[in-house]
């Protein structure tokens, strides 16, 4: 179901928020309010401070159109990304088997959005880096060890990881966990 966002066209902070869900192709449920409605019960339970825009996503509630941008550039790497990594992988800690073709198709088409948001940029969501890029480079690289990039086929996202991977931090933060997963990866392979 695709998250519903409560807006007031006239409101650049609304149209900031379409411009970007648009530019990521989210799809979004878009439902325009009156100022008036802002200020109804059902409505100040969503937003107290009775502005818009205002994002509902199942049971999460967001306004300020800054934040609900930052949390539907991060919405790829939750939503899709990482949640097509944790059902391919969850065979191997299940005890079932190999991940599925299917599988692992879905994470290669994944890895082609994040090459399409890499011809734009030279991070993901800008010339500078965001939380995005943290966000999905952690999972990424976690992915990599068992669905790994393919250079020829994704340039931009190959020339992007190693620019992850040369952060001063990226060892201190990664190495352990990737280390670790490797060693739980291989333990169900075995």
């Amino acid at each position: 179901m695709a998250p519903k966002l409560f807006v007031m066209y006239a409101s650049p902070p609304c149209r900031a928020v379409m411009m970007l869900a648009k530019e990521i192709e989210l799809e979004l449920e878009i439902e325009e309010v009156e100022r008036s409605r802002l200020r109804t019960p059902e409505m100040l339970e969503l937003n107290p401070e009775h502005t818009a825009p205002i994002l509902v996503d199942d049971d999460f509630v967001l306004w300020d159109s800054h934040a609900i941008m930052y949390y539907l550039r991060l919405h790829f790497e939750s939503g899709l990304l990482y949640q097509r990594c944790t059902t391919a992988i969850s065979p191997l800690f299940n005890g079932i088997g190999d991940i599925s073709d299917d599988d692992k198709d879905k994470i290669v088409e994944a890895y082609g959005f994040i090459e399409k948001y890499l011809e734009t940029y030279s991070w993901v969501a800008d010339e500078e880096m965001t939380i995005a890029d943290f966000s999905i480079l952690s999972t990424v690289v976690s992915i990599e060890l068992v669905i790994p990039v393919e250079e020829d086929r994704f340039p931009k996202l190959t020339e992007w990881i190693a620019k992850g991977k040369a952060l001063k931090y990226f060892d201190e933060c990664n190495s352990q966990g990737l280390d670790h997963l490797k060693e739980l990866i291989e333990a169900a392979s075995a």
